[in-house]
């Protein structure tokens, strides 16, 4: 009997190791993983800095609580701000808890309750955050959700301005939609949000949780814009694998939440925060963040040419190492043919095959990993 609620729609595949961008499986069959935990393990799996630096907090301390002041968590946090346009940090365990940290805050700060999100994105599984999720599968089930949460079309600026007034606490945003379509949004339209929301009151909100921690090639995404935004929500590529969660937030907010405003028991835990702390050492370089972009272009370039004749094919979009094939046909059947010719991949909706490969990602893996989209390609949909 499995002991396990069914939750989740798990893969015939059982990791025995994995290092860098392969795993291997339980049979000694190898992947190259396009996947990397979704979009968590920016530096590969196992990476050795980050290892050492877990190990060593091991050996110190594990938990001690929040009533404690903390080096560690002051540290990571002052890396965080001095990447971004942002000043303080509160840590959590993961993007919905960040997220749900960032709605609080919102509705606290402003002192109005209504937040404006977009259709297709995801924020998380909690009650607000799937609040402000704009997907009705997510919502279907649990009965009334949390109130106030307007949908609105993404990339649409005449929707924005209809729809945004004095009574708007926050706008929510995702700059590459990942869950709904690696969708990324246009500078317009991110502008418009920042503009509006500086005009009525609002605070402008970005969920980093997917793009944050050099995925697109910046710090952060929204920095391919120059965007200024009061909040934005982390979790995912910030601990390598180790749970952690964090929003930021600008000078302004920090009276809105002060003692007992929220808390998190595990939130800043030493041995997520000394994995992160070793992780941004890495990522943050500007070297490191200039390799991530060209290999994203490199990437996004070789997979345009290879499905080229294609006609399945109607689009590689994308950022930096988050990239979708845009497919006008259905891909579950595509992404299980990729696994078992030994590339791993995900879903971003039903006609999306998103790619999240490490950071890290050789350009050799890079070719591998076209190769085998493009002969799988040809294999399910050439008759």
């Amino acid at each position: 009997m499995d002991a396990l609620f069914p939750t989740y729609a798990r893969w015939d595949l059982t990791v025995e190791s994995a290092e860098g961008a392969v795993i291997v499986d339980n049979t000694g069959k190898k992947y190259v993983d396009f996947v990397s935990g979704i979009a968590v393990c920016n530096l590969g799996h196992r990476h050795p800095a980050v290892t050492s630096a877990v190990e060593d907090q091991l050996k110190k301390y594990w938990h001690v609580s929040n009533l404690f002041k903390s080096d560690l968590q002051q540290e990571v946090a002052e890396k965080l701000v001095s990447y971004s346009d942002l000043d303080a940090v509160f840590f959590c365990n993961s993007g919905a808890e960040a997220n749900e940290a960032a709605l609080k805050l919102a509705r606290k700060h402003t002192q109005k309750s209504k937040i404006i999100t977009f259709k297709q994105s995801f924020h998380g599984r909690t009650f607000a955050t799937m609040a402000a999720t704009g997907q009705e599968k997510i919502h279907s089930g649990y009965g009334p959700l949390l109130q106030e949460f307007v949908y609105l079309p993404y990339n649409n600026c005449d929707a924005l301005e209809r729809e945004m007034d004095d009574t708007v606490a926050a706008v929510m945003v995702e700059v590459v939609q990942g869950e709904g379509g690696v969708v990324p949004g246009t500078e317009k339209f991110l502008k418009k949000i920042e503009e509006l929301c500086s005009q009525h009151g609002a605070l402008f909100i970005i969920d980093e949780v997917q793009t944050g921690i050099g995925r697109t090639g910046k710090a952060f995404a929204y920095q391919q814009f120059n965007l200024s935004p009061d909040i934005i929500t982390l979790a995912k590529g910030l601990g390598s694998g180790l749970p952690v969660g964090a929003m930021l937030g600008k000078e302004k907010l920090k009276e809105s939440f002060g003692p007992g405003s929220h808390g998190s028991t595990f939130g800043g835990n030493p041995i997520s925060l000394a994995a992160a702390k070793a992780t941004l050492s890495i990522i943050f370089e500007d070297e490191f963040l200039a390799e991530v972009e060209k290999k994203g272009e490199y990437l996004q370039a070789e997979l345009t040419k290879a499905l080229a004749e294609q006609d399945v094919v109607t689009e590689v979009r994308g950022s930096g190492l988050i990239l979708g094939i845009v497919c006008k046909e259905e891909v579950a059947a595509t992404i299980t043919a990729l696994r078992e010719n030994g590339l791993l991949t995900l879903p971003a909706g039903t006609h999306v095959i998103r790619l999240l490969p490490p950071l890290t990602v050789t350009y050799e893996e890079i070719d591998e990993a076209v190769n085998i989209i493009k002969e799988t390609l040809v294999g399910t949909y050439v008759k």
